[in-house]
């Protein structure tokens, strides 16, 4: 067992006899560290150190500061199998998982952002032979980032990277149930040469995120969590009318037309409920499937989902490991039993595994519910296990309003070969992320981020540079001014 302080200005930084809190292995309950709960003062201290590493840092080109970030990500690369243990342990993810997606989709971050430095810009403006303008590009200051626990180290490069090469400094806030990776990417920011100040990390639970939030030294709030937090978050910022990004929550929508690849469609499915044991938030839970092949489309669904090989998530055969907690695992659990309740029918899965070793942890088969109906809980409310709800549908209209009657808004899919019917589709759905037969793949390259209560803002691409930057607009007269 160690104790994990915080990362303060290019060093560990504890207060006191500090209150901690236990970060547990879900897959074992083993005791992976104690950790130091950040209080007002450790979120001034890093307030400080953040305002004061950043005055230089804005003043740093921008390509000197992709170079580092560029370094940072080849130290990801390098410390790849360590990084994708140590995420494994902390997520209860399989490690087939963390070392395919979690270390290099954050290395393909800082990569992609370390890149973009260069072109960092604002734009000139012809006014005429009087004058002209310009427009600047400038830091907004400190940034708070709050992360989520289900991909913490791509979180933290996802919200890092665009905010750092922007020549802000960085506050970082991982989820309580993950907070390793984090502190060990401040390693990786110092040996890439970042300056102390610049990428701070502070733990805790909801008082270290409000004391965060709540700061008057911190310019902007980047958010990856629950819409009951994302709502909470906005408030709270609402009060010093600090630039807010919020990822929030999704039940996203999957259409398989009648002329669909079945097959590709079913992976599709079962990638974007069952990977990660679908502790996703962009995952594709409502399943609508056309009439004329929903029978075929069940039937392969159900026979393939069993096959997945449910363990140790330090097996590279493994496939599904563990929910993140306990608590969560029950509140999966009560899910499915509403959905008993409500009278859909469970079609395979449905229960807690004990088998052997896996009664240590909070492991849960994958789940599928047929005959649902749009009303249900289950289709509803999001879940964040492996749980999906199949339904048919027999028109593309109909398919599009019943995905679209929903809160959220993060993601969608359709699947038909016909790309004219899947462009027209798309255009209609209220999602800020689609694809057209694929699902839940999310390059750097494009944004990242939702509509209605599933938030706004985005993360990733060129996008994320104006979540990061004030626009300055400049006049410049070429004529004296005349007077009355």
């Amino acid at each position: 067992m160690t104790s994990r302080p915080h990362f303060i200005a290019g060093r560990d930084w504890s207060a006191p006899g500090p209150a901690t809190f236990e970060d547990r292995n879900p897959a074992t309950g083993a005791l992976l560290a104690t950790i130091d709960i950040a209080d007002a003062a450790a979120i001034d201290a890093a307030v400080a150190a953040a305002t004061a590493a950043q005055r230089d840092w804005a003043a740093t080109p921008a390509a000197a500061r992709g170079r580092i970030l560029l370094r940072a990500a080849a130290l990801l690369r390098e410390n790849l199998p360590a990084l994708a243990r140590l995420e494994s342990e902390d997520t209860g993810r399989p490690i087939s998982e963390t070392i395919a997606v979690d270390v290099i989709s954050g290395a393909e971050c800082l990569e992609y952002f370390g890149g973009l430095a260069g072109t960092i810009a604002g734009e000139a403006v012809d006014l005429g032979p009087a004058a002209f303008g310009y427009t600047r590009r400038e830091p907004i200051g400190v940034v708070g980032a709050i992360g989520a626990w289900n991909y913490p180290l791509q979180i933290a490069c996802w919200k890092a990277a665009p905010a750092l090469v922007c020549g802000n400094a960085v506050i970082f806030k991982p989820a309580p149930q993950t907070p390793l990776t984090a502190l060990e990417l401040t390693r990786i920011f110092q040996q890439a040469g970042l300056p102390d100040g610049l990428f701070n990390v502070v733990n805790g639970l909801g008082d270290t995120g409000r004391h965060l939030v709540e700061h008057p030294g911190i310019g902007k709030i980047s958010l990856t969590g629950s819409v009951a937090t994302g709502k909470a978050v906005a408030a709270l910022a609402a009060a010093s009318l600090k630039r807010v990004t919020l990822e929030l929550g999704g039940k996203s929508p999957i259409i398989v037309c009648d002329d669909a690849d079945i097959d590709s469609a079913v992976n599709a499915a079962m990638l974007g409920n069952f990977y990660s044991a679908g502790e996703i938030c962009s995952n594709g839970t409502r399943v609508f499937v056309h009439r004329s092949i929903h029978d075929r489309f069940l039937d392969a669904l159900i026979a393939k989902t069993r096959t997945l090989t449910i363990g140790d998530p330090l097996d590279p055969a493994t496939q599904i490991g563990a929910l993140i907690s306990p608590e969560h695992m029950a509140k999966v659990l009560g899910h499915i039993e509403a959905g008993k309740a409500a009278g859909a029918r469970l079609a395979t899965g449905g229960n807690r595994c004990t088998a052997g070793a896996l009664a240590q942890g909070s492991f849960v088969e994958p789940t599928i519910f047929a005959d649902c109906t749009d009303g249900m809980s289950i289709a509803q409310e999001e879940i964040f296990g492996p749980v999906m709800a199949v339904f048919p549908f027999d028109t593309d209209a109909e398919a599009i309003t019943r995905a679209n009657a929903t809160q959220y808004g993060l993601s969608a899919a359709v699947f038909t070969p016909t790309l004219a019917r899947a462009h027209a589709m798309i255009a209609q759905l209220k999602a800020g992320t689609c694809w057209i037969n694929q699902y839940n793949v999310t390059p750097v390259e494009l944004p990242f981020g939702g509509m209605k209560q599933s938030g706004y803002g985005r993360e990733n691409s060129r996008t994320a540079l104006d979540a990061y930057t004030e626009t300055k607009s400049v006049y410049v007269a070429l004529t004296p001014v005349l007077g009355f």
